[in-house]
């Protein structure tokens, strides 16, 4: 007669008290064990629109050039996966004396497996691809180095994702995604990206703003990208360059010393000038940049640096300051070729125009010379 699966899995530990909360365990587990208990969490949005997860998708090259290697002769895996234990997951401390000062302590962790429709105990934090190599790897009973601490909160996951990953290439729209939902206190690289990360979303979110539905997102679905035709990372840098320079539209609105941004404030001015920016170029705004140089990070950037200057004069709270704002852009539309042509000064044609720091400078002094040029005419 077959014997039961357990219920849980025993495993020898160590625990070290870190965090009062939030203990953290060193063991091994199996390659077949670890998808068993861990699960993924994918970066994706609910129908309200809430982030959800935070794991990047997965890179099947990689994850086969390390399954590869798990398949050889010799094999030596020193990289420990990271995960965050649920609080179902007991640790009973060994009696005997410590052979340590209290730095950790050994002991026997009962992870629960789970049931058929629950969710799994555990949720990978680094080392995903590493995981779903192991998982289709011959040897299913390779042992693996894991360092876990217990947290049931998402806001923590995130934290400790962005922290672990800092150093590494996570790809940027993914990070500009995580950071608004993060609490903690981030690293300085990090912290700076938070504001025109989260106004990003707004912006992608606000159904008053012009871009709603049109920034592409790592957590959108296939057809939802499709339909979006602003890459994330464009328009975080436009808000991050206004945000961070004295001369930005945007920087009297932040707080240097507490990190605090009056976004309200921000808000009103990005949808004063981003509407009258598609009411002036309603042929060239919602197109694929291969259609409109407008919606290229270039086109992002230099408008964003126009903004900073248009936007200093225009009182945004007054009744007229819609019409103020249009007016201003009109001035410049005569030389704009976002669609088609030629623009005369840079020498490129429309399409020629590219999202490097060259063509942005080009861009952005032929824009801001021909605004202030038309102003200086007219008054």
């Amino acid at each position: 007669m077959r014997r039961p699966e357990p219920a849980v899995i025993l495993r020898r530990a160590i625990r070290i008290e870190q965090h009062p909360k939030h203990p953290l365990y060193l063991f091994t587990l199996t390659a077949s064990e670890l998808l068993r208990i861990a699960d993924v969490s994918r970066v994706s949005r609910d129908p309200a629109g809430a982030l959800l997860g935070y794991q990047r998708p997965e890179v099947k090259k990689h994850v086969r050039n390390i399954a590869e290697y798990l398949n050889g002769d010799q094999v030596l895996f020193p990289n420990s996966i990271i995960l965050a234990l649920s609080s179902d997951a007991v640790f009973k401390q060994v009696r005997g004396p410590k052979v340590d000062p209290g730095i950790a302590e050994a002991g026997t962790l009962h992870i629960p497996l789970p049931k058929p429709g629950h969710p799994k105990p555990a949720w990978i934090v680094d080392g995903q691809q590493r995981a779903l190599a192991l998982a289709q790897c011959k040897r299913q009973d390779f042992p693996v180095p894991v360092n876990a601490f217990v947290a049931d909160e998402v806001d923590l996951q995130r934290d400790q994702f962005l922290r672990v990953n800092n150093t590494k290439p996570l790809p940027r729209g993914l990070i500009t995604e995580l950071l608004p939902e993060v609490s903690t206190l981030l690293p300085s690289n990090l912290a700076v990206r938070k504001a025109p990360a989260a106004l990003c979303d707004l912006l992608n979110r606000d159904p008053e703003s012009p871009f709603k539905g049109l920034i592409r997102r790592s957590s959108q679905d296939e057809a939802t990208r499709s339909s979006a035709v602003v890459t994330d990372t464009a328009v975080v840098k436009m808000l991050q360059d206004s945000l961070s320079s004295p001369s930005g539209s945007l920087f009297p609105y932040r707080n240097i010393a507490s990190g605090e941004t009056d976004f309200a404030a921000v808000r009103k001015l990005l949808l004063l000038f981003w509407t009258a920016v598609r009411d002036v170029f309603p042929e060239a705004w919602g197109k694929p940049s291969t259609r409109s140089r407008l919606m290229h990070g270039a086109g992002i950037c230099a408008m964003g640096r126009l903004m900073d200057k248009v936007m200093g004069s225009i009182d945004i709270h007054g009744t007229k300051a819609p019409q103020l704002v249009r007016a201003e852009l009109t001035r410049i539309k005569p030389l704009c070729h976002w669609t088609d042509g030629h623009w005369e000064e840079m020498g490129l044609d429309w399409n020629e125009v590219q999202n490097t720091p060259q063509h942005l400078r080009l861009l952005s002094n032929v824009l801001l010379r021909a605004y202030l040029n038309n102003r200086r005419t007219l008054s």
